[in-house]
């Protein structure tokens, strides 16, 4: 009898429930991002916070998830997957606790980095432990599938649910949701799923991630600080000397945090860039396209929520369509198209932003603009969908099958260190006071970033690559 033929009595009540618990995990620390994206300007009001303290609102969180995942990882499998996962969960259920307490922006800001540790390790131990819960290959693809649907559910419907807590309970409402689903976690796991632990320690590179850590967090400020040329030029030329060091002390490291031979294939750079791309392009776009939604339609913090799922349905429909275009058109053509929607999406809504908050006034050309932003958001949450979850397949298909951890590290980075550049330098464009015309800039940035990932296709193969 086959595995598939078993499938039916081995997935039952307490395999969904073991797989839904891990998956809750992986929908917190998506929800956590997403959601705050609607009340942004709310939490700036309360907390005197300006444009570049709300961007390390995000950023401290971002930040500290893309140091402690290349960590994580050993770390859970050193000491054990499951308390990683129970720690993790107790850190960011903490820190979620220590963010709605928070009155300062410092406070704030020390809060979001502790959610980013917690998530990591929470992450990290969850989908290890997916492993340990299902050993049966089919059934571990159906729980991977079935925490990927509970994460495409927090980054499309995060800001709509966010905007709703919001209206009703105040932006602290959305950090005080996570203690909840955090108790349930902690109360699950330890009797569904067993604790596991790798047979090799590989040791970790806290000098190194301390390195790469400050080095991606000076290039964020020093975007922040574009407007102070001499501090702007300081915290550049740090983190470009940190960053050096750090690739410097990868080469000569027998068990290096990023291989230095993986990221010089230009395949692989070409995979950064586009990750990058879609970071800077998409997922920064949609910080900022509720207060745009706000200042230039009127719209309050829920109905702004509501037009922002024109730009995150896609998550939820179009990965599926994306997976059958690389297997039919290849990698070059396929991610082309993705790059080439989100440029359009971008520029639409440049010209929706251009046209200022005079167009939508009431009139049947306000609702044209309206309708047009709409079209906008579909069409860079659409190139988004069809190529944010292939391009980690991408990475993974073209290293060497010994690195594959190590690409998944790399695609990891990009992600998070494109997204944290990307809120920064949309941040400092933003304007100032309320006005749906100063966002033009923001979405041209986004629509050239969306066109430097359409020069990176070209280093690409008409075909996909099958991993190694």
């Amino acid at each position: 009898m086959s595995i598939d033929d078993n499938l039916p009595v081995i997935w039952d009540r307490r395999a969904r429930l073991t797989a839904c618990v891990l998956g809750l995990g992986a929908f917190l620390t998506q929800f956590d991002v997403t959601a705050l994206v609607v009340v942004m300007p709310e939490i700036g009001r309360d907390l005197a916070i300006g444009r570049p303290g709300l961007a390390w609102v995000i950023d401290a969180y971002s930040l500290a998830f893309t140091a402690a995942l290349l960590a994580a990882g050993a770390l859970a499998d050193r000491y054990g997957r499951r308390r990683s996962l129970l720690l993790g969960n107790a850190l960011f259920a903490a820190a979620s606790l220590a963010c709605a307490l928070a009155w300062t922006a410092p406070a704030l800001w020390v809060a979001r980095a502790g959610q980013g540790l917690g998530a990591a390790l929470l992450i990290t131990g969850a989908l290890a432990s997916i492993a340990a819960a299902f050993p049966e290959a089919a059934l571990r693809a159906r729980a991977y599938a079935l925490i990927g649907i509970l994460s495409g559910i927090a980054m499309a419907l995060g800001p709509t649910l966010g905007g709703l807590l919001a209206s009703w309970l105040g932006w602290r409402a959305i950090f005080l949701a996570n203690v909840l689903p955090g108790a349930l976690i902690a109360l699950a796991v330890p009797r569904l799923v067993g604790e596991g632990r790798a047979g090799m320690r590989l040791p970790v590179d806290w000098p190194g991630l301390v390195l790469l850590t400050f080095a991606l967090g000076l290039a964020i400020e020093s975007c922040l600080q574009i407007r102070t040329p001499v501090r702007c030029v300081v915290s550049l030329a740090v983190s470009l000397s940190l960053a050096l060091i750090f690739a410097s002390r990868q080469r000569r490291r027998d068990h290096p945090l990023i291989d230095p031979a993986l990221v010089s294939d230009r395949r692989v750079k070409a995979v950064v860039v586009l990750l990058l791309a879609v970071s800077a392009g998409y997922w920064a776009v949609l910080v900022y396209l509720p207060v745009f939604l706000m200042s230039a339609c009127g719209l309050g913090a829920q109905a702004a929520g509501v037009a922002l799922l024109a730009a995150t349905l896609p998550m939820l429909v179009l990965p599926l369509v994306g997976g059958r275009m690389i297997r039919n058109f290849g990698w070059r053509r396929s991610f082309g198209i993705a790059l080439a929607l989100i440029v359009i999406g971008n520029a639409v809504l440049t010209g929706a932003a251009v046209a200022g908050p005079s167009a939508f006034a009431g009139s049947l050309a306000g609702m044209a603009a309206f309708a047009g932003s709409l079209a906008g958001m579909a069409a860079v949450g659409a190139g988004a969908a069809l190529a944010h979850p292939q391009l980690s397949g991408a990475i993974v298909a073209l290293a060497p099958s010994e690195t594959a951890g190590m690409a998944s590290a790399v695609t990891m980075v990009a992600r998070q260190g494109g997204f944290a550049l990307g809120v920064a330098v949309l941040g400092v464009l933003a304007p100032t006071t309320p006005s749906g015309a100063g966002f033009a800039a923001v979405f041209g940035f986004a629509a050239v970033t969306g066109l430097i990932g359409l020069g990176a296709c070209r280093l690409l193969p008409d075909y996909a690559v099958r991993q190694r």
